[in-house]
């Protein structure tokens, strides 16, 4: 029986997860690019809120009350496909809109919403609280002690935070806004049918 934390295992786990495209990274790509870096960093900052809350709760067993407590997990996914949703609508929208030659600034409210928008991103997924409840449950022992705890929520933090801004300082460099500037629409509509399908997968997923 394992008796000690496999980090080795949480910090794959941790780092294809995380990275792979999803709602979160393809929300702060798309942000990034069309609206600069501080928008992008901020919407990070909000998705990297939503990873510590699933992270602590999972760690200290609380996700298995979702498990036990079916219509509360229910719940949080059809807020999720409806949330996914609207952002396909308001991807959709932004294409159809008459193309701009250039990037509205983004102004402080605007990030204040971009953080609330990517705390809601990922608080709404359920798939996060499925990732979190298995990394937990298969790479710590059952005796873990807080030092152990603790140390784990650190490092899949640490894997979170680095992506989330590497994502968010990429996509806002000036070549990536340039192509975004040049194909928006291609882009945007892309975004709609890729929230669209990710709504449709967490409604029907089992």
């Amino acid at each position: 029986m394992m008796d000690i934390v496999n980090y080795g295992m949480i910090l794959a786990a941790a780092v294809v997860a995380i990275a792979s495209p999803g709602p979160a990274t393809l929300a702060i790509a798309g942000a990034s690019m069309s609206q600069g870096r501080g928008y992008g960093v901020a919407l990070a900052a909000g998705v990297l809120t939503g990873s510590y809350c699933w992270s602590m709760l999972a760690a200290f067993g609380l996700a298995s009350i979702m498990y036990t407590h079916a219509w509360l997990f229910e719940l949080i996914k059809y807020v999720g496909a409806c949330y996914l949703l609207f952002l396909a609508y308001k991807s959709i929208r932004s294409a159809v809109k008459p193309q701009k030659s250039s990037v509205t600034p983004t102004h402080i409210d605007s990030k204040t919403r971009a953080y609330a928008k990517g705390v809601l991103i990922h608080l709404t997924n359920p798939k996060a609280i499925l990732f979190f409840g298995a990394l937990y449950s298969m790479g710590m022992p059952h005796d873990a002690t807080m030092l152990d705890v603790f140390s784990v929520i650190a490092l899949v933090g640490f894997v979170s935070s680095t992506i989330f801004f590497g994502y968010a300082v990429l996509f806002s460099s000036s070549k990536a806004r340039h192509v975004y500037l040049k194909s928006r629409r291609v882009f945007e509509s892309a975004f709609s049918i890729f929230f669209s399908v990710a709504a449709w997968k967490v409604l029907t997923s089992k």
